[in-house]
């Protein structure tokens, strides 16, 4: 069955406007165009698209399902219309990875600019995302390689292990946990927390481990970074789960203190996943190396300090 673009873009821009006039409007067109678009692709499908009320209109089921997959279609057309805009101008690649917190914010820069140095005609597109939001992308091809934590599924891709850390419970200089070896979880929740920003995949993994005991998190403050979070954990604002590697890190100017949270999760198994990684370019295939022997030469520098 064809489907014509024009047809797509009307039917997402009446579902956001809730209106045949407002979508109509929102495509350039007349709303007896808009309407005559609409009743022949009902018929070609064979299905109702909108119910149409005195009110306006809302998505039938089937609507509903055109629309999603319309909007797919349409990112994946700017996403081509984009990559050869940047061919023109000289660039021979573009490379989309979704990543984790804990990836995105300790262990990519240094292996990214390294690679952007060796590949200096690729643009890389870099965003963060929760693990499970990442294994859809990735199975969709919405992005070309992802960086995921923790126990999400991943039976459907190929997929390397990459890193480990280990989430943990950030406290003030002289907190009554400071002197603790571990503690659990549900134990702080009676504090005040400092959090990441909403969108950090971090953020939405706490919120969901809060929603699985029942409990809420009590956020005094949010912030954008780790570093920002550690600043405002030392002046006392409240306490805060950080990845231990940044914490650490950052506990060597800071009056803050880290303990080692019980719980099963916060130990993560950081894995690099593709659908396939034969099939993907060379260009992606070299990010796949740096960030395999990034991680080798990590665990042999870690090794290395704990032998001595």
């Amino acid at each position: 069955m064809h489907f014509d673009l024009v047809d797509l873009r009307l039917m997402v821009r009446i579902a956001e406007s809730n209106s045949l006039t407002g979508g109509a409007a929102a495509a350039h067109m007349s709303l007896p165009a808009a309407s005559a678009r609409v009743k022949h692709l009902e018929e070609r499908l064979g299905a109702k698209l909108l119910y149409r009320t005195s009110q306006g209109v809302t998505l039938t089921p089937p609507g509903q399902a055109f629309v999603q997959h319309a909007r797919l279609v349409l990112a994946q057309i700017e996403h081509l219309r984009s990559d050869l805009q940047e061919y023109a101008k000289g660039v021979k690649g573009h490379l989309r990875v979704l990543a984790n917190t804990t990836a995105l914010g300790e262990f990519l820069p240094p292996v990214l600019r390294a690679y952007l140095l060796r590949h200096p005609d690729v643009n890389v597109d870099l965003r963060e995302r929760l693990s499970d939001e990442i294994v859809r992308a990735v199975s969709d091809g919405q992005t070309d390689l992802g960086i995921v934590a923790g126990t999400v599924r991943t039976e459907s891709l190929e997929v390397i292990p990459y890193r480990h850390d280990r989430l943990a419970l950030v406290v003030p200089a002289g907190h009554p946990f400071a002197d603790r070896a571990e503690v659990d979880f549900a134990d702080t929740l009676d504090l005040d927390h400092v959090g990441l920003h909403e969108a950090s995949a971090i953020h939405g993994f706490v919120r969901r481990i809060c929603e699985e005991l029942g409990r809420p998190l009590r956020l005094r403050i949010q912030v954008g970074g780790f570093e920002t979070a550690c600043r405002m954990i030392e002046a006392g604002v409240g306490v805060g789960v950080l990845p231990d590697s940044a914490a650490r890190r950052h506990a060597q100017t800071m009056a803050i203190g880290i303990v080692a949270l019980r719980d099963a999760w916060a130990l993560r198994e950081l894995r690099i996943c593709a659908r396939s990684l034969d099939a993907l370019p060379g260009y992606a295939r070299d990010l796949v190396d740096l960030l395999v022997a990034d991680a080798r030469d990590a665990a042999r520098r870690t090794g290395a300090a704990v032998q001595r």
